[in-house]
């Protein structure tokens, strides 16, 4: 039974802060179209920001350690509910992890007037402290399954702190060592979770049958991701033959494609819910593959394969979920407004765009990233503007969250 506090205190408790989905998909997302406008404009060459270290670190750290750790945050604090069946973070204890994540954005972008220890300090903060809040009702129930979880925010803080490593010494390996291997471990979440859920959300919104895992596939899958950032964490694969990761990279790839055709997009067309979650899904066998490629023969640059990973797989599956969550666990049914398809397929062509146009057309690289930036932060200022109300309002069926 969910143990819940009295309605009467929920009543008077603000929305925003009754359950972590809402401030943390709220200003993650907005902050993702800020800071995407704001790195436009860098390019552009219409300001000059006053950031922590240099706008090249800024960008990089930011969309990793700002926007996607917000989500996953919010995703697991409110996902940890439903595994545990316990109240998970919410109120003070929730707005106190709200504006550790908030004073980390804005000292990090007003970080040049500041010592260094502070937006480092504050940075550093904020995915222990949420490891902690997932932690205590994951054991308090002696729940294994999704323990997993705590260390896998304890090893994104390391990327973190490598990254800041890396810059505060002049090592800029180490700061490349810390945001490659966010991604990869990021990758690494996306699959884990997107092979627990997507089967189960095609066969509902579809009225199909459910395709089943194949345990030995997905074993496969997921330890070759898991091998690959053991290597890369370690640095061990710095003594490899570029030929030994190709392959580790393509069989990674050709694992999670082969997991993908099995889940049948061609039956979610009629379902944006579905289709954008399906297409973001199938950015991770693309963006392996093109780190595969980079490897076996250096045709395309680490660039394009992580924003193949990044601005397609994140990008396009954060939208989808934030989508999908935000009405869930609202009390709302799954069907978002007509305009969200919009920013789906502008997220969608934003990555297009950054990934494949400028490495096909290198000579408008400049126009490319102008292009893909702008569908950026057009999409997500639309789910802001569509969802604004429904976090900020109670549940719609009267419940607690």
């Amino acid at each position: 039974m969910l143990q819940i506090t009295d309605l009467q205190v929920e009543e008077k408790m603000w929305p925003l802060l009754r359950q972590a989905f809402r401030p943390m998909f709220l200003l993650g997302a907005t902050f993702s179209a800020l800071a995407m406008m704001l790195w436009l404009w860098v390019l552009s060459g219409s300001v000059q920001l006053p950031v922590f270290a240099d706008v090249m670190f800024w960008h990089s750290h930011e969309m990793i350690f700002g926007f996607v750790a917000a989500i996953i945050v919010g995703f697991l604090l409110t996902a940890v509910q439903n595994w545990t069946g316990m109240r998970a973070t919410h109120g003070k204890t929730l707005g106190i992890l709200t504006a550790i994540w908030l004073l980390g954005r804005i000292s990090l972008l007003f970080g040049a007037h500041l010592p260094p220890i502070v937006p480092i300090a504050l940075d550093l903060a904020f995915l222990p402290m949420a490891a902690i809040l997932m932690a205590i009702p994951l054991i308090s129930v002696k729940q294994q399954r999704n323990l997993f979880f705590v260390p896998v925010l304890l090893l994104l803080t390391l990327c973190n702190a490598l990254m800041y490593y890396g810059r505060m010494t002049g090592r800029f390996e180490w700061q490349q060592v810390g945001s490659q291997n966010a991604v990869l471990l990021i990758t690494l979440l996306m699959a884990i979770v997107g092979g627990r859920v997507l089967p189960m959300f095609t066969a509902n919104g579809t009225m199909t049958q459910k395709v089943q895992p194949i345990a030995w596939l997905d074993r496969l899958c997921l330890g070759s991701l898991w091998l690959i950032f053991a290597l890369q964490i370690t640095q061990l694969s710095g003594w490899m033959p570029d030929m030994v990761m190709a392959v580790l990279y393509g069989f990674a790839a050709l694992l999670l494609a082969i997991r993908c055709a099995r889940w049948k997009i061609w039956i979610t067309f009629r379902v944006p819910l579905l289709w954008s979650f399906h297409v973001a899904y199938w950015f991770l066998p693309i963006g392996l593959g093109l780190f595969a490629w980079h490897h076996a023969t250096g045709g395309v640059s680490v660039s394009t394969a992580t924003h193949a990973l990044t601005a397609g797989a994140m990008g396009n599956m954060i939208l989808s979920m934030l989508a999908r969550v935000s009405l869930g666990h609202s009390g709302r049914p799954l069907e978002p407004k007509k305009i969200m398809s919009v920013a789906f397929l502008l997220l969608i062509l934003a990555a297009l765009l950054r990934v494949f146009a400028a490495w096909i057309w290198p000579e408008a690289t400049y126009q490319w990233y102008l292009y893909a930036g702008a569908a950026w932060v057009l999409a997500y200022l639309i789910y802001v503007v569509v969802y604004l109300p429904i976090l900020t309002l109670p549940r719609a069926d009267g419940r607690p969250g």
